[in-house]
């Protein structure tokens, strides 16, 4: 069972939007048994667009399209398909129905837009049930093609809960047993995991896939094996191994995020964090606060910018600031247990650094970062010293701080 995915999209080629539907959908099916073989991104142009999607036609078992539905002129995906394909189009009367009671006197423009969004190839499969969101499926000889908005969230929302229930309908997977997991590592390079689990690759039916993701490695396990019933003891022996090679670098399965991970932990210990943050400009809180239920294990942070707020807000000494400067270790140990004492918090985490691209010296050049931790009565301070671009030391630096106070946990 093979697939293709085609993205299309004129802000796609022209880099002014990075391609990260295609990516998601392809981990998705892959985690799913439904792998894909080859992603194509092309521009908005009905002379690429019906040939492209022709041609997928031709190899794959099934084809997700991904953008072109919108209303504007530019999206083009529809007309290149009834095009393209021969087929009939009409405006679907449920869609324009859903439109109207939502817009009950729409302007002229509203209207042109109305009968664009619901002009859609005459046998076309609507996915969403109340019409809210663009998208459809279409069979041509058999061959499912999945039309599906070029927006993340709502791209996302369809491919879990309509293409994969509607893919394992149409291709029931054979009773051959598979796994597939996935393992999320932050601090070992690519290639150390690569050696480190180069022995399993030797063994059949193995797949392995190594995946670097922004400041992280994934690890992607496929496992097959004649039997289901035989293959868990083969797994667990698998897995068993697989995190004894990755020790405390793997913080995560599958969806669960640095933070998550965190606030797992300080909700299992029964302790509370808060952070004190310069650099990262409330990145670390904003992380934190993305994870449901953790206003239990996670009291708030502070973003101190400037001296004065340090001063003000963090209890920091003026004379400390004066001596040592703002990118220290006295001055990342005093954010961490300062803010944590005036707020009354088990652990406090600190950041404090230049993520340039300028303010950097020969002394403290940029990418030189302090992390601060307050934690079991103690703190502690560590160096780092990151590159990238600003908004990538500032990532960084996030999710480091983050590691932190987890490997602090952990160390419980």
């Amino acid at each position: 069972m093979i697939g293709e995915i085609v993205a299309i999209g004129d802000e796609l080629i022209s880099g002014r939007i990075t391609n990260t539907t295609s990516g998601y959908a392809a981990q998705k099916l892959a985690a799913a048994g439904y792998p894909i073989r080859s992603i194509h991104t092309i521009g908005d142009a009905v002379e690429l667009i019906g040939p492209t999607i022709e041609t997928s036609l031709k190899r794959a078992d099934f084809v997700i399209i991904t953008g072109g539905l919108g209303s504007t002129t530019d999206d083009l995906t529809n007309e290149a398909v009834i095009q393209a394909l021969g087929l009939k189009g009409i405006r679907h009367p449920e869609i324009i129905a859903s439109i109207q009671a939502r817009l009950p006197q729409p302007s002229a423009s509203q209207r042109a837009a109305m009968e664009k969004l619901a002009w859609v190839p005459e046998d076309a499969t609507i996915l969403d049930d109340a019409y809210r969101m663009a998208g459809y499926i279409l069979a041509i000889d058999g061959t499912p093609l999945f039309f599906l908005p070029g927006v993340p969230p709502q791209m996302e929302q369809l491919l879990t809960s309509k293409v994969i229930p509607e893919l394992e309908r149409r291709f029931p997977r054979s009773e051959q047993g598979r796994i597939q997991r996935l393992y999320r590592t932050f601090g070992l390079a690519e290639a150390e995991i690569n050696a480190r689990l180069l022995s399993l690759e030797e063994q059949e039916g193995v797949q392995l896939g190594y995946y670097p993701v922004g400041c992280e490695v994934h690890l992607s396990l496929g496992l097959n094996h004649s039997s289901q019933e035989a293959l868990e003891p083969i797994f667990q022996e698998i897995d068993d191994f697989i995190r004894k090679q990755l020790g405390p670098a793997l913080y995560g399965m599958g969806e669960t995020s640095m933070a998550a991970a965190t606030g797992s932990l300080l909700a299992a210990a029964g302790k509370t964090l808060c952070v004190a943050e310069s650099c990262t400009g409330g990145l670390i809180a904003s992380k934190l606060t993305q994870v449901a239920g953790s206003s239990r294990w996670f009291a708030g942070g502070v973003v101190a910018y400037s001296n004065r707020l340090k001063e003000l807000l963090l209890n920091v000494d003026h004379a400390l600031l004066t001596n040592y400067g703002a990118v220290s270790p006295e001055a990342a140990r005093a954010m961490a247990a300062r803010l944590a004492a005036k707020v009354n918090c088990d652990t406090g985490v600190s950041v404090t650094g230049i993520a340039g691209p300028d303010g950097g010296t020969q002394e403290k050049p940029v990418g030189t970062v302090y992390i601060g931790l307050f934690h079991d009565k103690q703190v502690t301070a560590r160096l780092h010293r990151f590159s990238g671009t600003r908004t990538q030391i500032q990532e960084l630096t996030a999710l480091t701080a983050l590691d932190t106070v987890r490997r602090a946990l952990l160390n419980n």
